[in-house]
């Protein structure tokens, strides 16, 4: 369910309050634990540290991503591939087999 239009976007104040505080070309990385606050246009140009439970993900922000929730940008889980041995099998024939070709002789030489 979305949020109410009355309402308007879910913005932290905190986080804005950081925004403006920043001088322009200043390259410090803001911390926020806040995923679900909007990005506003305010906020564009600038770095932030997004908590995805166990680190600050640096994220840079652009103006495509304006109106989009932090957490979008930093997810939680990190996918790992499905299979189990058949798959690992196939990975390390597949990584193993260019590197087991032949050197390729030059051409012209007999």
């Amino acid at each position: 369910m979305s949020r109410s239009l009355k309402k308007g976007p879910y913005v932290n104040e905190r986080i804005l309050n950081k925004v403006k505080a920043l001088k322009p070309g200043d390259k410090t990385v803001i911390k926020i634990w806040d995923r679900s606050a909007v990005i506003t246009p305010e906020m564009v140009n600038h770095t932030f540290g997004i908590h995805n439970g166990r680190i600050h993900m640096q994220v840079y922000i652009v103006e495509n991503m304006i109106g989009h929730r932090f957490g979008e940008f930093a997810p939680t889980r990190k996918f790992q591939g499905h299979g189990g041995k058949i798959a690992k099998a196939q990975a390390a024939a597949a990584t193993a087999a260019p590197a087991a070709k032949p050197a390729a002789k030059p051409a012209g030489k007999k």
